[in-house]
């Protein structure tokens, strides 16, 4: 059989390795050029090609792999900025699209919608782990769709994916993407307001640590602070406070939705949104240790 002719959009971090896994199991690939994309060289040496706007890759492929920054994003790669000229206006009959971003569920189903009214179906893929796993094809990737599609899909996301969660039907995944960096960040949250105080009280970097990995504070969100308490390097979750705004942002707006509790969700993103108030947009997560250390109370 033909291998299905497979788009990009967003060779970023996660982008680019998920297009060099596409790739090296086979599937004819084309991506879209973009300011924000990973230098394009080595993938273009693998025959990666090319495509100048969202309307024309859609046209010429099968399926059309989203992996953007969010909602916003996604929806103004499928509708255009305007709401019109997108990549639905040149989409394949039949045609799937898959969305690795994290994003609001609401506007998935939306979008999916839209989709389907264009001809084409729809499937939500939501990404964790981190560019290291995307580069050695190892993502968790949390999937939202209906059972056919996800049988037809799963042999290209396993190109790039260790494990992969038929979370349920469409949004499925992206709030189950929600869930986990809800969990993920604000464990971490707690544990660098506790580092911000011990430092201030004058408890050794050290020890705290080390208490804590003996027992109920141990997991790997201390794993990923570890690097940053010890040394002040941030290199153990390279992950940007800005996106964990967005992802903080998304999740309350969610829990919102469904009239769910979120007075603790709150306060992370409050934390969040405070340390990036006059900081660097670009700080990563394990930097919000010494925010926390330097304001004091945070006010």
């Amino acid at each position: 059989m033909t291998p299905q002719k497979i788009g990009l959009i967003g060779v970023g971090l996660m982008g680019h390795g998920i297009a060099s896994n596409i790739v090296k199991h086979g599937y004819p690939l084309a991506v879209l050029e973009h300011a924000g994309n990973q230098p394009l060289d080595g993938l273009k040496a693998a025959g990666v090609t090319t495509q100048p706007d969202v309307r024309a890759l859609a046209a010429s492929v099968d399926v059309l792999l989203l992996c953007v920054t969010g909602s916003p994003q996604v929806e103004a790669v499928l509708l255009g900025e305007d709401g019109r000229g997108g990549a639905l206006q040149g989409l394949r009959a039949g045609a799937v699209i898959i969305d690795c971003s994290t994003a609001i569920p609401a506007s998935t189903e939306r979008l999916a919608q839209r989709v389907a009214e264009a001809g084409g179906r729809f499937m939500d893929a939501a990404m964790t782990r981190t560019p290291k796993e995307a580069a050695e094809g190892r993502l968790n990737l949390l999937v939202g769709a209906d059972d056919a599609l996800f049988a037809e899909c799963r042999p290209l996301l396993a190109c790039f994916a260790e494990n992969i969660t038929h979370a349920g039907a469409v949004g499925a995944g992206h709030r189950m993407k929600l869930l986990h960096n809800y969990v993920s960040l604000g464990s971490v949250a707690l544990i660098a307001e506790a580092a911000a105080c011990a430092e201030r009280a004058g408890v050794a970097p050290e020890v705290f640590v080390d208490v804590l990995a003996k027992g109920g504070g141990g997991g790997m969100a201390l794993e990923r602070l570890k690097p940053f308490l010890l040394d002040r390097d941030a290199s153990g979750l390279r992950f940007a406070m800005s996106n964990a705004l967005k992802d903080m942002g998304y999740y309350t707006t969610m829990a919102g939705d469904s009239h769910s509790a979120r007075r603790i969700a709150d306060g992370v993103r409050q934390t969040f949104e405070s340390a990036l108030h006059d900081g660097d947009p670009g700080a990563l997560v394990p930097e919000l240790v010494a925010v926390l250390a330097r304001r004091g109370d945070g006010h």
